[in-house]
């Protein structure tokens, strides 16, 4: 059963400091069940070389995914990811990157989200898709 939309805001991950998302400045925009929405700065998420390093798209894209998956699943289940899969399709050097995340399949068991990030001109810098297993009970973390 889907969480009643005025619950939504409530549904947001914690965005503490100690996470990884929080410290590359990734920030939440848009909370739906049709999508997620979020931002990321290419300053500080830069490989060597100047551009955006493709693990920060990728870590935009499982916090998107599983961001959704969450909101479907929650509270009666939870999700884990299972699967990531990115395709890098350019390069991006300054400015943001945004990323939206909507539902391919949501079951009981699993979900599977399409994460399409485009850089500041709309260009499409990666498409991801990721697969989460929705588990009876949250995993214990120390």
């Amino acid at each position: 059963m889907p969480i009643d939309p005025a619950q939504l805001p409530e549904m947001a991950p914690e965005m503490s400091s100690e996470q990884l998302a929080a410290r590359m400045g990734l920030e939440l925009v848009t909370l739906s069940l049709e999508e997620v929405v979020g931002r990321l700065p290419v300053a500080g998420n830069r490989q060597p070389y100047g551009l955006l390093h493709g693990g920060a798209s990728a870590v935009l894209a499982e916090t998107l995914g599983s961001t959704l998956s969450a909101l479907h699943a929650m509270p009666e289940r939870f999700p884990v990811g299972l699967e990531l899969a990115c395709t890098h399709h350019r390069s991006a050097t300054e400015g943001m990157i945004t990323g939206t995340a909507r539902p391919i399949h949501v079951g009981r068991s699993t979900s599977t989200s399409e994460i399409v990030i485009v850089d500041g001109q709309g260009r499409r810098v990666c498409t991801a898709k990721l697969t989460c297993l929705h588990r009876d009970s949250r995993p214990h973390v120390a």
